[in-house]
């Protein structure tokens, strides 16, 4: 029997003992589906604060059924102090390729957002029609840059956008999400108050979960990273990440990242040998922040920063992203070894833990059973041996899809 559809819907509460201000679809989503089962993201008054399960049956009051569960099973990180000082001016990098429908989507949300001054730049990368480029001069005329980068590759692109970029802060992200309004005010805020922070990134949570393979993603974690707000000193290491700075999967996701553009600069950008879309398949995002933490900077998760990402729906699609991102797990652990070989001690000296989490990473996930996602790190639905297969595969293909890409961008010029 396939596996139904999840409605995901927020709730917003005034607090955790109080009223309920909203329920309401995702943005851009369809109204909640009872009966039947409903993922939900909980607000205190607009901040996001956990995410929850229901099976909602005939009769219910969804607000009614949701908000109980919320008070039993949430218990919501501090709330942070309010940001010290206005958002400083940012630009906004949406690298794409021959997805001008979802791309659209995405820019409505971009150009909604409540931050005081920013601007929004395609990039167009390896395009094969004007499809793109018709998109943005057209219907976002003077509303949205426009760059074209005609070597594919999403560190590539990124770097376009990144010497595109006007702004104190650049941030990135994809054209499969709908980011929410305050979405680019939180997650430049920080920047503001902290003059040695060089990257923040956000939470990224479902926009559908509308077939198996995307409920089975999301059951176990997703994109996110958690509810809580949390700083990465590489002066001050954090005892509970012994490999640190090297697991740059748990800080963040490159569809939910921004730089200050003067650090990301002087660490020389993203590795053009990396990324979707080149033989390594992926590893521009980890490269970025760990060039970034051994600069000295530091990194800020601000879960307030929030985006809607469109997961694959597909089973191939998901096979697919196990292998490239095994692939990119050890790519870009390739490129910090080829491109800042001084660390070289520090990696292998936390290589023996670094086998063991890696191993961790891949294994066989959750019991067996039935259910949906919801809060993150309960596996309801059982993680496939194959698609574990499929990611330790990618991660011995890594290094050397890593050296392909770097001979590619030889043979075009291209290699730094």
């Amino acid at each position: 029997m396939p596996t139904p559809a999840v409605s995901v819907v927020q709730l917003d509460l005034d607090s955790l003992r109080g009223d309920v201000l909203s329920l309401a679809p995702v943005p851009g989503g369809p109204p909640p589906v009872v009966p039947g089962d409903v993922y939900a993201l909980v607000r205190l008054r607009g901040r996001p604060v956990g995410t929850l399960i229901a099976r909602l049956r005939e009769g219910d009051e969804a607000a009614v059924v949701l908000a109980s569960l919320a008070r039993e099973r949430i218990t919501p990180a501090p709330e942070p102090p309010p940001p010290a000082g206005h958002p400083p001016r940012a630009t906004v990098v949406v690298a794409t390729r021959e997805r001008p429908a979802q791309l659209a989507r995405a820019l409505d949300s971009l150009l909604d957002q409540d931050h005081p001054d920013y601007r929004v730049v395609v990039v167009d990368n390896a395009p094969r029609t004007r499809d793109t480029e018709q998109l943005v001069t057209r219907t976002y005329r003077d509303r949205v840059g426009y760059v074209r980068e005609d070597r594919p590759g999403l560190a590539v692109a990124h770097n376009a956008g990144l010497a595109a970029a006007d702004g104190a802060v650049v941030a990135f992200t994809d054209d499969d999400v709908i980011a929410d309004p305050n979405w680019l005010a939180a997650l430049t805020a920080p920047f503001a108050a902290d003059p040695r922070l060089g990257c923040s990134t956000g939470l990224i949570l479902p926009a559908r979960l509308r077939t198996p393979a995307q409920i089975l993603l999301e059951s176990h974690g997703g994109f996110a990273k958690g509810f809580a707000p949390r700083t990465y000193d590489p002066d001050r290491p954090p005892a509970d990440e012994p490999l640190f700075p090297f697991t740059a999967g748990s800080f963040g996701s490159g569809a939910n990242m921004a730089f200050r553009t003067a650090a990301l600069k002087a660490a020389g950008g993203f590795d053009p040998a990396t990324g979707t879309g080149t033989p390594a398949k992926g590893g521009d995002d980890l490269y970025a922040f760990v060039a970034v933490l051994t600069a000295g900077y530091r990194l800020r998760y601000t879960p307030e920063a929030l985006v809607w990402h469109h997961h694959r729906e597909t089973w191939q699609d998901l096979r697919n992203q196990a292998y490239g991102y095994g692939a990119g797990l050890t790519a870009y652990l390739t490129a910090v070894l080829v491109r800042r070989p001084a660390l070289l001690p520090a990696l292998l000296a936390r290589l023996p833990r670094g086998l063991a989490h890696a191993r961790a990473m891949t294994a066989q996930r959750g019991p067996t059973g039935q259910g949906v996602p919801g809060e993150h790190g309960v596996h309801a639905h059982p993680w496939p041996s194959s698609l574990s297969r499929l990611e330790r595969r990618g991660m011995l293909y890594g290094p050397l899809g890593y050296a392909r890409a770097r001979l590619r961008l030889r043979s075009s010029g291209g290699a730094r």
